[in-house]
């Protein structure tokens, strides 16, 4: 089958690598002339890669591990050592460490746990692992219903003590969905929780040895092309045109070129929507919109998101990890000098932070979030960045991002939709859709892959899924 594609994320190019696996030929189409979609990156003036963002993979992301070793590219991330740190804004310079031990888990986290005497008392341990024993006996299905209720309010049914939530969870909120533990649905951190607690090395963390359009979506591109499909940048979707039965006819696209915007029509067997929820929702016939199953995306929308990238004259810390920043504007951040290969720099830093929640910040001027990002940094790094003598940053670069993943906030998890649309030739991928790994790249890739089997398999509009694992896919797929 000839399949059309609209998107260059990678859930659509998971999609498309997933359909030549199958022996179809996709035709990916992206508006912008970079492919990544979230992750996407380019190079400044001065050759240097500027990301959308600090993208971190996850020993419990199977599906992502699984098409590294399918592209044959395993050797392109560069595993931590098995830890979690966090800032002390009360001891300004200093970290606290959740070390993993090489055992089984859940014993590994336990350990952990019981080792870090920084940010949680004994009594504040015990209440925490009783909270968390549900999540641990009743799976996916407890965190689920837990979608009813914020993370701070789950937090408060558990007993389990204010001090817990500043501490650890406001940041690790704002790491996982941009926003803080008054918003956030329960479901996101438990769910996280869950399969750290359930893997050994689930909450090791990985990056990328370099910028994702060329070390992950060339690779992907490559192995699309050389099985017959295609890859087109520059191609924004204007129009999905139906039939008078409601099915798709064709996307129109807009090509961009020295002429300006020249339409473009295409025709395939079927089509898959690969966009962000928010211009989906603008780009949906009028003819749809009355059907249930488009309407329950009017629920959904994206998050605003701010990422900072700030290249200093010196080196500011040698730690080779993400850092959970615990300050009130930032939540997460990494020396890109030390985690990633490519961005290596032994006698200077170049930090990559990102801002949240960044609601109240997306309109403001790229010089007022970089004062106040300064202002968190110098609490982070007094010796390098206050006194007389200070680092001085040698270039900076702000990325807004109006609408990232959805908004993670509670009772959002019933409106996500499936793969599978009721329309027989539509189909959906993107991390909003129904997977077990909400709005992460690992979820991405996944409705990607999910896609391309509903639409290898031919299920038919009337055997839409209702459940997070279609039923008509096999538990390998997962």
């Amino acid at each position: 089958m000839r399949v059309a594609i609209a998107g260059g994320g990678l859930a659509g190019l998971a999609c498309a690598k997933y359909l030549c696996d199958a022996g179809h030929q996709p035709i990916l189409f992206e508006r912008r002339d970079v492919l990544g979609g979230l992750v996407a990156a380019w190079k400044d003036a001065d050759g240097d890669w500027v990301e959308t963002g600090l993208h971190n993979f996850f020993g419990a992301y199977p599906n992502t591990l699984q098409l590294f070793r399918e592209l044959g590219i395993s050797d392109r991330l560069q595993w931590k050592q098995h830890a979690l740190i966090f800032n002390q804004p009360d001891k300004p310079g200093t970290y606290s460490r959740f070390d993993l031990p090489d055992i089984p888990a859940p014993w590994n986290a336990i350990v952990a746990i019981l080792r870090n005497n920084d940010m949680l008392t004994w009594a504040e341990k015990v209440k925490f692992a009783m909270g968390l024993i549900p999540a641990m006996i009743r799976g996916q299905e407890y965190v689920e219903q837990m979608d009813r209720y914020s993370l701070l309010e789950w937090l408060q049914r558990q007993g389990i003590d204010e001090r817990v939530n500043t501490d650890i969870f406001i940041a690790v909120s704002k790491a996982l969905a941009f926003i803080n533990p008054d918003e956030i649905s329960a479901t996101v951190p438990l769910t996280a929780l869950n399969r750290f607690l359930q893997q050994k090395d689930g909450s090791k963390i990985a990056y990328l040895d370099g910028a994702p359009p060329e070390r992950l979506c060339q690779p992907m591109v490559d192995y699309i092309v050389a099985r017959g499909g295609e890859v087109h940048l520059n191609r924004a979707l204007q129009e999905i045109a139906l039939n008078s039965d409601g099915s798709v006819q064709g996307f129109r696209f807009a090509r961009q070129d020295s002429q300006g915007s020249v339409p473009m029509d295409i025709t395939a067997d079927a089509y898959v929507s690969a966009l962000s929820v928010d211009p989906l929702k603008e780009l949906l016939p009028a003819e749809w919109r009355g059907i249930p199953y488009f309407q329950q995306l009017q629920e959904l929308e994206g998050v605003p998101v701010i990422s900072l990238q700030l290249w200093f004259d010196r080196k500011l810390t040698e730690i080779d990890h993400s850092l959970f920043s615990r300050s009130p504007l930032l939540s997460v951040y990494a020396d890109m000098s030390n985690t990633c290969r490519a961005y290596a720099d032994p006698e200077r830093s170049m930090l990559e932070l990102v801002l949240a929640p960044a609601a109240e910040w997306i309109e403001r001027s790229d010089e007022e979030i970089l004062s106040a990002t300064l202002e968190e940094l110098k609490k982070l790094f007094p010796q390098h960045l206050c006194g007389p003598n200070p680092a001085q940053i040698r270039k900076w670069v702000v990325v807004k991002t109006p609408r990232s993943v959805y908004k993670a906030i509670p009772g959002r998890q019933q409106y996500r939709p499936t793969q599978v649309t009721p329309i027989p030739n539509f189909f959906l991928a993107g991390s909003y859709t129904r997977q077990p790994f909400l709005g992460s790249m690992e979820g991405a890739i996944l409705s990607g892959k999910w896609a391309a089997e509903a639409i290898s398999k031919g299920i038919p509009a009337t055997k839409t899924p209702t459940s997070s694992t279609p039923p008509t896919l096999t538990a390998s797929s997962v």
